[in-house]
């Protein structure tokens, strides 16, 4: 960044630089969006039923199983991956399954990993 003064402390930015900042910056209301998105990750229980869907379609059932927890807290932790469109499901006659919702999922968990693992 070009330095164009600095009168009490503050750095001036050049014209330039505000147009390309301006430029990419998405609309407040996406911001938003992707705020609320990545909030979704800060939770370690919804972490843990994303990395057992990395792994197979499960139900409900299934998922409290292996993470040793109840059906209620999965299912609702479900509820709010699905609000997010982290996850999708499908009905098998009364059990519903439940996977992730695309490839984008796999990737932000794993570059998620490696950047913590660096």
């Amino acid at each position: 960044m070009k330095e164009t003064g600095s009168e009490n402390g503050y750095i001036h930015v050049d014209e330039m630089t505000l147009r390309t900042i301006d430029e990419k910056m998405p609309p407040q209301e996406e911001l938003q969006d992707l705020a609320e998105f990545f909030k979704v990750f800060g939770d370690g229980t919804r972490l843990k039923i994303l990395y057992v869907l990395l792994s197979a379609e499960m139900c409900v059932y299934d998922i409290a199983a292996v993470l040793g927890m109840s059906q209620s807290a999965i299912s609702h932790q479900l509820r709010v991956l699905k609000q997010m469109d982290l996850v999708k499901n499908r009905r098998e006659g009364k059990t519903i399954f439940y996977s992730l919702a695309d490839a984008h999922i796999v990737t932000i968990l794993s570059q998620g990993l490696d950047h913590i693992e660096e």
